[in-house]
């Protein structure tokens, strides 16, 4: 069986090749996405700043009820616990130290740092290199990697929550844990009195490490500790999961990898199962009179099936000694990619893939074996004479059940696109990709009633323009709808992907722009990694010939309802309307104080809210807060989707400063220089202009875009290249057909034309209804998440979409015709179908 096989395939060349490209390139691009989502999911953080503890209690996420169902999510600010749980924990027997941990971002001439008590040394641990511990508020010990030429006894300015302090160096300190990796904050150590006065939330601390005494049952002192923290409604974390306590680079690229498979893993792995099927289907079909053959000379059903499975089986072990190796490599390239563009960190350790790897060869052979059973079923199920009569012209009927699913399948297309109209977010796009999906589905499922009625529809048009060709091409159409199924769609398909997802950031990156654009009332921005006080604000609202001032400060809350993050801008909303337009659309601005809040249009038209109504949410650090909508405003995407009061997340987040304050002057009048007068006493903040400003988003954001349009790009490759390979294999088995025609008097230029009618005919179709699931996916999104009804296209976006479409479809049906025409027909009439 194995040697008539290969035997098989090698006089298959055409058919056998395109099967070969379609697996190949299917377990390439699983392998890559495969290879990026088990990294991320295999991932642990190793724990560098609690590395000497036992185990570490925190509150980090924040567990709820939504829809039934309970959902965990991550709280943007991180949690606090409140300072009493040092002596709760003290009491756990087997401990022998309990450290409260508190963190705040600072300033030094020698880059950015994290302060901390003396005390939490020990979490680590820190060593003293040189000098002496802190003694009081003014004293400080420094990470060598920031002390540079600093020696003990010199003075050093540290700016923390948009204050300046001068601080004596008592000593260095240098971690004697792990190496540090390079996006490692150092640490600076204050007094832990000082510690606790300048944290942000007083009377709380960000975490508390706990160190089990020598000797003591490490596992009964977690479990203790567990069952401690949980009564308190907290979390207890020991062994590998106190690396999730820690904020690295790492870290984050695990999450993204994980997001990255959750948004496109799914979508990736219909789409590639969905071409090798469809490949697969149209070689076996066009191989029916060989099959037919085999069961007029006595092969049985079953050695028909084995002679299938192992012709698959030679394909997909040679697709999988070229893809393995080759989707491995691949995704070295991509991960270099992410490198450089700083989306993740070097250091970041790549799987080695032998998981993915035999989950794609799995479900790739799984898929190929399907789809090759399936196509040869009828085939092989009925009687040899009965093979032999039904390869003499394709079956006119197809099955009711497969009608049915297609009409299903649409109305399930249908429901999805009303549904994504009341979603945002990732959702929303989820919703829309699976839009995308069922409605190619449908149109796969109902190709051979698109294609004959579209064969109907235009058979005048084509006689109209192409003459007796034109007859020829759509009575063709009528008579091959059934074998054109998978060329029509894999055109839509690649139509519809291009059409759709492509342009989607497209969209986002100019409608945050403009948004951003056209709000911006303020012409400069001041800026600070560690925060602006108050006194700045103040300061610059005192300058002359300045309008006004307002501070910002961005950070996120969870709805209550739907358990989704969304940004927050909280302000001084003082003489806010002079420095930002948000578009107001009801309320107002005005009424924006105490637990007021004012939110976009789309999450507004999203959660069914109104001005007066109250809405539930979790603050960043997970306090429940009630807060009155009091306006709704238009520019959601370029300001965030909700805007408070600085008063309403006082205390609820890790600092308390304004990340950037917007500051606008009389026309005319230039406060560049006040303006940095004022902020060189703030080291670490810079002044620039509103312009800038916008121009650093749009770069930020396209910097953002370049992932999703990579994997977007990779997509659409690949569903072009399966339509390429199909409508090559399916010009390919021409060969006897043409071969008629020009016996009958049909000469070669009447063959070309009606090729050309034929093409023009399905290309046509194709481009009408992938063009039409491109419009409704790209509008339905568009809409959702922007406002707009009318989505941006870059102007050669659908020349390039449809351009691109037409040749490829033309070049990949031209050039197999005009080498079949170049056989004799009478060499032609006897060859293979």
């Amino acid at each position: 069986m194995l040697k008539l096989a290969a035997k098989m395939l090698r006089h298959r060349k055409g058919s056998a090749v395109a099967t070969l490209l379609a697996l190949t390139a299917g377990v390439v691009l699983l392998m890559s996405m495969g290879l990026l989502v088990e990294s991320g999911l295999r991932f642990e953080a190793a724990s560098k700043r609690y590395a000497a503890t036992d185990v570490v209690v925190a509150d980090r996420d924040i567990t709820f009820t939504t829809n039934g169902q309970n959902v965990t999510v991550p709280l943007p600010e991180g949690g606090t616990l409140p300072a009493s749980m040092v002596e709760r924990l003290r009491q756990v027997p087997g401990v022998a130290t309990v450290v409260a941990d508190t963190s705040v971002t600072a300033i030094l001439e020698n880059g950015g740092a994290t302060g901390h008590g003396w005390s939490s040394t020990v979490l680590t641990p820190y060593q003293l290199t040189k000098g002496v511990q802190p003694k009081n508020d003014t004293e400080v010990a420094l990470d060598e990697r920031l002390a540079g030429s600093v020696v003990p006894g010199d003075e050093v300015p540290i700016l923390m929550e948009g204050t300046a302090r001068v601080y004596r160096v008592s000593g260095l300190v240098r971690d004697a844990g792990p190496r540090p990796g390079p996006d490692a904050s150092p640490a600076v150590f204050f007094t832990d009195e000082h510690a606790a006065a300048v944290h942000p939330r007083q009377g709380r601390v960000d975490a508390v490490g706990v160190i089990a005494e020598p000797g003591a049952d490490r596992a009964a002192l977690v479990a203790d500790v567990r069952e401690l923290a949980t009564e308190a409604g907290f979390k207890a974390y020991a062994g590998a999961e106190r690396g999730q306590l820690e904020q690295s680079a790492e870290l984050a690229a695990s999450d993204m990898l994980i997001q990255l498979g959750t948004v496109f893993g799914g979508f990736v792995a219909l789409l590639v199962m969905f071409v090798v099927a469809g490949t697969i289907g149209l070689s076996v079909r066009h191989r029916r009179r060989d099959l037919a053959l085999l069961r007029a000379v006595a092969a049985t059903p079953g050695q028909i099936a084995r002679l299938i499975l192992t012709e698959v089986g030679l394909l997909g072990l040679v697709s999988v000694v070229i893809g393995v190796p080759s989707g491995w490599f691949a995704t070295r390239w991509v991960r270099g990619e992410l490198v450089d563009r700083g989306f993740i960190p070097d250091t970041f350790p790549f799987s080695s893939g032998a998981l993915t790897a035999a989950a794609v060869v799995g479900a790739t052979v799984a898929v190929a074996v399907g789809a090759a059973l399936i196509a040869a079923r009828r085939t092989v199920l009925i009687r040899p004479t009965e093979a032999l009569g039904e390869i003499a012209v394709e079956p006119a009927r197809n099955s009711k059940i497969r009608l049915f699913a297609g009409f299903a399948t649409l109305a399930g297309a249908i429901y999805l696109t009303t549904l994504g109209t009341t979603q945002k977010g990732n959702a929303a796009l989820g919703t829309a990709l699976g839009m995308l999906s069922a409605l190619i589905l449908a149109v796969a499922l109902l190709a051979p009633w698109i294609n004959r009625v579209a064969a109907r529809l235009l058979g005048p048009v084509l006689r109209a323009v192409w003459g007796d060709s034109g007859y020829l091409a759509a009575a063709n159409l009528r008579a091959t709808a059934q074998s054109m199924v998978t060329v029509l769609t894999a055109l839509v398909l690649t139509v519809g992907l291009g059409g759709s997802i492509w342009f989607l950031q497209d969209n986002l990156l100019r409608q945050t722009v403009t948004q951003t654009r056209a709000g911006m009332l303020a012409q400069h921005s001041v800026e600070s990694a560690a925060g602006l006080p108050e006194s700045a604000l103040a300061e610059m609202r005192e300058i002359p010939g300045v309008v006004a001032a307002t501070g910002v400060r961005n950070t996120s809350i969870i709805l209550g309802g739907s358990g989704e993050s969304g940004g927050v801008q909280a302000i001084d909303p003082d003489g806010v309307e002079h420095t930002m337009d948000l578009e107001v659309r009801s309320g107002s601005l005005a009424d924006l104080r105490g637990s007021a809040m004012a939110v976009s249009a789309l999450q507004a038209d999203s959660n069914g809210w109104q001005v007066g109504d109250q809405a539930e949410v979790w603050l960043g650090d997970g306090t429940p807060a009630a807060l009155r909508i009091v306006a709704i405003y238009g520019r959601g995407i370029g300001f965030g989707d909700f805007t408070v009061t600085k008063d309403v997340i006082a205390g609820h987040t890790a600092s308390t400063g304004y990340e950037r304050i917007l500051v606008r002057a009389e026309p005319g009048t230039d406060i560049t220089t006040a303006l940095a007068g004022v902020t060189g006493r703030y080291p670490g903040s810079t002044v620039t202009n509103t312009a800038g400003h916008v121009g650093r988003l749009a770069g930020d954001l396209a910097l953002s875009a370049w992932m999703n349009k990579l994997l977007m790009g990779i997509m659409i490759g690949y569903a072009a290249m399966a339509a390429a390979s199909t409508m090559v294999m399916a010009a390919l088995t021409r060969g006897r057909e043409l071969a008629s025609l020009r016996m009958v008097g049909v000469t070669r230029k009447q063959v070309k034309r009606m090729v050309h009618a034929e093409q023009s005919g399905l290309l046509g179709v194709s481009l009408l209804i992938g063009g039409t699931i491109a419009a409704i996916t790209l509008v339905s999104v568009v809409r959702t998440l922007t406002g707009q009804s009318v989505p941006y296209v870059p102007p050669l976006g659908w020349v390039s979409i449809i351009g691109g479409t037409a040749l490829l479809a033309l070049l990949t049906t031209i050039l197999p015709i005009a080498r079949l025409l170049r056989v004799p027909p009478i060499a032609a009439i006897g060859v293979k179908e």
